[in-house]
């Protein structure tokens, strides 16, 4: 045996424990230069067999006739960029005339096939362009973010979507958002990634945790305020309505309209006082809204309404005051009381777990994105953090959480703990634990989440 058989041996072994091991490095290494010389070659047939081709236009017809040449071939989309990714290949096509965006995503599953790619999916990026992404392998099976995410101030990469692209959490696009998941779907690996995204930011964290605080208790140190039990938490968000009244006061006072005055420095929300003055953003995490809207007397009742009717105040109005919303919980339908549709309506952003029923996957899709509720409801079990994320606007895409364990975001928590901003309404709430910053522990350590 030669040294170049051997070599080529050790090549065609090394790729394939790669492929079976490391799927992401064995696409950096070999894939993505086959998947690319695969594509360019088989192009024009494979989108004349998917019916992505148009008759040649008549001038060419024409021409062709007066010339006595063959007739020109079916024209398929032209290829504007081929760009290599991490995860696979980005394609920018420039349509033809007559052909429609709709066209290449209707055909996005026979390009998958015809390829030999693991998935593909297509966006327009302007009239008569459109953005095909082809994954070389299963990206959400083994989570791992890039190195290098845009980062901007309440922006927060929180997953990875099945197309390769990172997943944001942009709190100045979509204020408020519902996450539904039944247990042990992942929900609260994915409550953790928030948080420890959070965590760096210059803004303020308010967590309300029923389960008597096992979910965010232990991140406390970076939490302004938090509440245990039902009591306490209507309580602490009458407090928010209370800043929230506030920060409007303080917009309108530093507005000043007068002729003299551009639009673009006329104030409408903190985003636009100066930044000495501009009030610090809050962010609360509710980890189960049933059990604030649950009751069985005639106290709990009154409670439950003072709890929902200041959530809903808070989702209608908080927005320009800074205040955000992320509300979890299994199920958020209609049965838990009035004042539920009408929060759940002001929450665009909707991110939908493992359910057990399709009946949570409505409560979550029904009213944006029904074709979401079918993919909600056939992610299997084993495929825990797994999850279908949408918006208002009817897209939506299958994202997945890296997996974050508890100590890891107590951790990163206690290392920006001295970011806790200290607010005077919310300081009767404000954890016991947020004094200290521990060092961090090491993760190998068995150790107690707090200290």
């Amino acid at each position: 045996m030669t040294s170049f058989t051997v070599a080529l041996v050790l090549v065609v072994a090394t790729a394939g424990v790669l492929r079976w091991r490391r799927p992401a490095w064995y696409w950096l290494t070999f894939g993505v230069t086959f998947a690319a010389l695969r594509v360019l070659i088989r192009y024009t047939s494979v989108m004349d067999a998917c019916g992505l081709t148009v008759p040649p236009s008549r001038w060419r017809l024409a021409l062709a006739r007066m010339s006595h040449r063959p007739v020109p071939e079916y024209q398929a989309p032209r290829i504007l960029r081929v760009k290599p990714t991490r995860t696979g290949l980005v394609l920018r096509l420039k349509l033809r005339p007559g052909q429609d965006a709709f066209d290449v995503a209707a055909a996005s599953d026979r390009l998958r096939h015809s390829f030999g790619m693991y998935g593909v999916t297509s966006r327009e990026l302007r009239s008569g362009e459109v953005e095909v992404r082809m994954t070389g392998y299963d990206v959400l099976k083994r989570v791992q973010m890039p190195a290098k995410v845009d980062r901007s101030p309440m922006r927060v990469p929180v997953a990875l979507r099945e197309d390769g692209s990172v997943h944001y959490r942009d709190y100045r696009a979509v204020p408020h958002a519902l996450t539904l998941g039944a247990t042990e779907s992942g929900k609260s690996v994915y409550q953790r990634n928030l948080v420890a995204g959070l965590a760096p930011l210059d803004v303020a964290l308010v967590g309300i945790d029923c389960k008597q605080g096992v979910e965010l208790f232990p991140l406390g140190r970076r939490f302004s305020a938090l509440a245990d039990n039902p009591d306490t938490a209507a309580e602490l968000l009458g407090a928010l309505v209370t800043h929230m009244e506030a920060v409007y006061q303080l917009i309108r006072a530093d507005q000043r309209i007068s002729v003299a005055v551009p639009d673009a420095e006329i104030a409408a929300d903190i985003w636009d006082l100066p930044d000495d003055v501009r009030p610090v953003p809050i962010v609360v995490l509710v980890d189960e809204v049933a059990e604030l809207a649950l009751f069985a007397s005639k106290e709990e009742e009154k409670r439950r309404d003072r709890i929902i009717t200041a959530l809903v105040r808070l989702a209608q109005l908080g927005r320009a005051a800074g205040v955000y919303l992320e509300i979890c919980g299994q199920r958020f339908g209609s049965e838990l009381g009035k004042g539920i549709t009408m929060l759940r309506a002001q929450l665009t952003g909707r991110t939908a777990h493992r359910v057990n029923d399709e009946t949570s996957a409505n409560m979550a899709f029904g009213d944006i994105a029904p074709d979401a509720v079918l993919a909600a409801i056939q992610i299997p079990a084993e495929a825990r953090g797994v999850a279908i994320a949408g918006d208002s606007t009817g897209g939506w895409s299958r994202i997945r959480a890296p997996h974050t364990t508890l100590r890891q975001a107590v951790n990163t928590c206690n290392q920006h703990a001295d970011r806790t901003p200290d607010l005077p309404e919310l300081a009767p709430f404000r954890p016991a634990t947020a004094g200290a910053t521990p060092p961090p522990v090491p993760l190998s350590k068995a150790a107690p989440a707090t200290t």
